[in-house]
């Protein structure tokens, strides 16, 4: 089951909304291309979403705006090695798959870098530079999907191979090898299968995660498995007219029974990352398809919930969140979380004052 267009807008909002509207312009420096060390060392602007303010404070601080009773939901995906080498057989030539979606054991979708790889092309996957091959695995490309992506056969089932045969795969403004590959993993990452990290959560460190609870602040966790279209910007003129990607997520029934109960005490729902967002709005909506009282039911399936200005929050009372590409998606989300109007002035804000923007930099607060 799957949720696309959202609901009633709350308020009056531009009949085309374009997508211009969510373009900003960041200097290259500020791409962070390594991540800070403590992970929680890193700055934190909050905006009131009330008030208009914003305040400039560090991740370590994120305690000082929480309250006992309320609730933080996590998403506890873990990105997996699915970059691959691979030579054409019999030709030699290099190819780079980048794996996407499991369709079963043997058999994934994935993006294929190199010269055109057609249907029936077989590959040698090979060991990452400087390490000795061990089992010999095998693909044949079998099919093309209409996004312009490959289905790759594999000779033996994947999943126990990549992390001998793959690489982690970091975003495209990510220049430096990452000379530790738990380091674009949360510390409570558990559910393989993404292909970027939920990076709301590379802030949290144990010790601030038990600081919190100490503090009597909750946690729940859900699953989204993240696509590489989380990065693709908006191409269309008008908003409306993009087509959101789809992520498979999952929600159970106790993380839904903690939502239910902290909303009940008059706890706040704390989303940590904008994929967090996507799962509780989805599993909000599919309780108000269903007639249900809670704010959210446990949901396991996939999810095209595109949200941008107008969409009408259910579960959400505050965001976690990083500084997002121009003209995405996730520009979009916490645009309709916040206001279109103060998130860029935060982002302007965040420029000025020399924040680090995208997957290893600096944390917002929306609240």
């Amino acid at each position: 089951m799957s949720f696309g267009r959202p609901g009633p807008a709350p308020c009056k909002v531009d009949e085309a909304l374009r997508t211009e509207e969510f373009d900003y312009q960041l200097p290259q420096e500020l791409i962070a291309q390594t991540p800070v060390e403590p992970r929680d060392a890193a700055r934190m602007l909050v905006v009131e979403r009330a008030t208009g303010m914003l305040a400039h404070r560090h991740f370590r601080d994120l305690g000082s705006y929480l309250a006992p009773g309320d609730l933080l939901v996590l998403n506890e995906s873990r990105v997996i090695p699915a970059r691959l080498r691979a030579r054409k057989v019999p030709s030699g030539g290099r190819v780079e798959l980048l794996l996407l979606t499991r369709h079963d054991p043997r058999t994934w979708e994935a993006l294929v870098g190199g010269r055109r790889a057609r249907a029936g092309t077989r590959l040698r996957i090979e060991a990452p530079a400087g390490e000795e091959a061990g089992e010999v695995l095998e693909a044949e490309v079998v099919g093309e999907t209409p996004a312009g992506g490959r289905l790759i056969r594999f000779s033996a089932p994947v999943d126990d191979l990549l992390d001998a045969l793959g690489q982690v795969p970091l975003p495209p403004y990510i220049h430096v090898p990452l000379a530790d590959r738990e380091r674009y993993q949360t510390v409570y990452a558990k559910a393989r299968g993404s292909v970027a990290a939920p990076t709301a959560g590379l802030h949290f460190t144990p010790q601030l995660l038990s600081s919190l609870a100490a503090q009597g602040v909750g946690f729940a966790t859900v699953t989204l498995h993240i696509g590489l279209d989380t990065f693709r910007p908006v191409s269309e003129e008008h908003v409306e007219e993009h087509a959101i990607h789809r992520e498979w997520c999952r929600i159970d029934a106790p993380a839904a029974e903690a939502i239910a109960g902290a909303r009940a005490r008059g706890g706040r729902i704390v989303a940590v990352g904008t994929t967090t967002v996507r799962v509780l709005e989805t599993a909000a909506q599919a309780a108000i398809a269903q007639g249900a009282d809670d704010p959210v039911i446990p949901f396991d399936g996939w999810t095209d919930l595109y949200i941008y200005p107008g969409y009408q929050f259910r579960a959400v009372d505050a965001l976690v969140t990083n500084f997002h590409l121009p003209r995405s998606t996730l520009l979009m989300l916490v645009s309709a979380f916040a206001g279109r109007e103060l998130i860029l002035r935060a982002y302007h804000e965040a420029i000025r004052e020399r924040y680090r923007f995208y997957s290893f930099g600096d944390a917002m607060l929306i609240r």
